[in-house]
């Protein structure tokens, strides 16, 4: 990637970071971390309608499970939630396929991708009543954005994840982060 942006620069070193943690980590659960998709695999889901700015944050990481109540999917599990951008009767939120794509999950309360401003959403304060809420809160500008930003910027992960203070020590992807020198 020799035209690599700043930010797929700080997203290339900081998932290399997390992945060189990952593998000296025993202690941590393997499945943390995705892979990456091939540019075959991305093409074909392009085509299939997969936004491209989701696609390119696959080729550099294929989804992450950062805790029990935080997850940004990866390429295979996002195309199976995708049942969250469809309308749901009395909602006042602007649910919609061609407008939104569920990208991950926070406190039972799915993140979309809007398709067409490219920031991330949600409602991950609402939980599970997340249809109930009167509008998304914007997360971050973009998928990586969300990512570093917010997954792998500790104080704002220990926020989103609802991590009591007692069980900061116990949570694996604060772990993980601390050993790939991502916390303070």
């Amino acid at each position: 990637m020799t035209n690599a942006s700043p930010a797929s620069a700080r997203l290339i070193a900081t998932v290399d970071a997390l992945r060189t943690a990952l593998a000296e980590s025993p202690d941590v659960l393997s499945f943390t971390l995705g892979g990456t998709i091939d540019e075959e695999t991305a093409a074909a889901a392009e085509a299939d309608g997969v936004p491209r700015e989701f696609l390119d944050f696959c080729r550099v990481l294929d989804g992450a499970s950062c805790g029990p109540s935080v997850q940004l999917f990866g390429l295979e599990e996002a195309e199976e939630h995708q049942f969250y951008c469809e309308p749901v009767v009395d909602s006042p939120l602007p649910l919609s396929p061609e407008k939104l794509y569920c990208v991950g999950m926070i406190q039972e309360a799915p993140v979309f991708l809007d398709r067409v401003g490219g920031g991330v959403l949600g409602a991950p304060e609402e939980g599970p009543d997340w249809v109930d809420a009167e509008r998304f809160e914007q997360l971050a500008p973009g998928v990586a954005a969300f990512f570093l930003d917010r997954l792998a910027t500790p104080a704002e992960y220990t926020r989103l994840a609802l991590i009591d203070d007692e069980l900061l020590e116990y949570d694996d992807w604060l772990k993980l982060l601390r050993r790939a020198g991502l916390a303070d």
